[in-house]
């Protein structure tokens, strides 16, 4: 007889790693960076409706938004500065959906994402529940790293993107160069891996 099928959906995702991570009980155990670098550098931002022969993944964003809040936060400790590099990680699993789709469906996905970042803090020896004053500190950066994506990327018109992302933040012409130039998966993943561990050292 072949074997009967479970009557409850498979809720969990196997990663190359070898880990099995449930979506609905995210443990901290079964979160790897390598398997959080390799997704991010996959995922398109703007559902890949970027310029250029490769996507702006998502990885090449958060350290695009990690450097813009650099000098906009220059205090912050090492522990802050790894949570801005992180705070799109659940996105290696959920995927990067565009906000005018989230304003579609809701609210619903964001329970979801909200178990992911708490079992990846806890598995990166970060606050389990973000501090309000780093939260200010990622939204900040990254809107601005959105506006720099939606005008020198994604068509949007200066005055567009003001509206919906606010002013730009302040880059030389070799940063803006460096982050907003998309580069292949592998460079994607290869950054910001290296980025985790610079910010990871003691």
């Amino acid at each position: 007889m072949p074997p009967r099928r479970s009557s409850q959906p498979r809720a969990w995702q196997r990663m190359l790693s070898g880990r099995r991570l449930d979506l609905l009980d995210p443990s901290p155990l079964d979160v790897e960076i390598e398997d959080i670098a390799h997704g991010l550098a996959r995922v398109a931002r703007w559902n890949g409706q970027t310029e250029g022969p490769q996507i702006f993944s998502v990885a090449q964003h958060s350290l695009l938004v990690e450097t813009i809040a650099r000098p906009a936060a220059p205090n912050i400790d090492r522990s802050w500065r790894l949570a801005v590099l992180l705070h799109d990680a659940p996105e290696y699993v959920i995927g990067d959906p565009i906000s005018p789709f989230k304003a579609v469906i809701g609210g619903d996905y964001k329970p979801v994402e909200a178990r992911l970042l708490h079992a990846i803090s806890v598995r990166f020896c970060l606050p389990p529940t973000w501090p309000a004053a780093l939260v200010k500190i990622v939204k900040a950066a990254d809107r601005g790293g959105a506006y720099l994506e939606a005008t020198k990327l994604a068509g949007f018109s200066e005055s567009e993107a003001r509206r919906f992302f606010g002013p730009p933040p302040h880059l030389d012409a070799a940063t803006l160069k460096r982050y907003l130039v998309p580069w292949n998966a592998e460079t994607a993943e290869r950054r910001f891996l290296k980025r985790f561990q610079e910010l990871g050292k003691k």
